[in-house]
């Protein structure tokens, strides 16, 4: 009798504290979930980590797997929503980059900076005469976006990519 009624009290403690436990742990990563949003969305300017992989195919950002110095932000509004990415690659990365996004180092138009002063005031880019610039701009028909790119081929063993691809709905 003893022994029958200990059985049921744990079972009842194993249907009761197993779901509880779960809604908690549930509960506790659904904050940091939303602490982790808000933190991304009260940011300023750039983000010194990679976008994530949802982001880069969304916006169509193909960044090489051997990029540097990686730094993103995201703007959105009713009418548009931008992703601006900046990275250090080499060689072979820009040419993979730029056949990734349809493009080519052919295609990459000297001493042409495609990024507007708005967009680069946005995120605190300049783009100084002494350097050696090159950029195109990539249209796709809606809804794909649109990315403006600017390379900075001053170091060519180091290039530096800026790109705004901005979507629209």
């Amino acid at each position: 009798m003893i022994r029958r009624r200990w059985v049921t009290a744990v079972v009842i403690a194993l249907l009761i504290g197993i779901p509880a436990g779960y809604l908690v742990i549930s509960a506790e990563q659904s904050r940091d979930s939303g602490r982790d949003k808000q933190a991304e969305s009260s940011a300023t300017g750039l983000r010194d980590s990679w976008p994530s992989k949802m982001k880069r195919r969304v916006f169509e950002v193909p960044i090489p797997g051997n990029a540097t110095d990686v730094a993103y932000f995201e703007t959105s509004n009713w009418k548009s929503s931008r992703l601006y990415v900046q990275f250090t690659t080499d060689g072979s990365g820009l040419d993979d980059f730029l056949q990734d996004v349809g493009s080519s180092r052919s295609e990459l138009v000297p001493d042409r900076v495609t990024i507007g002063e708005r967009d680069a005031d946005t995120v605190g880019w300049s783009f100084p005469d002494s350097h050696d610039w090159a950029g195109t701009t990539h249209r796709r028909p809606d809804p794909r976006p649109t990315r403006d790119i600017t390379v900075d081929l001053t170091d060519p063993a180091a290039p530096r990519v800026y790109v705004v691809s901005t979507a629209t709905p």
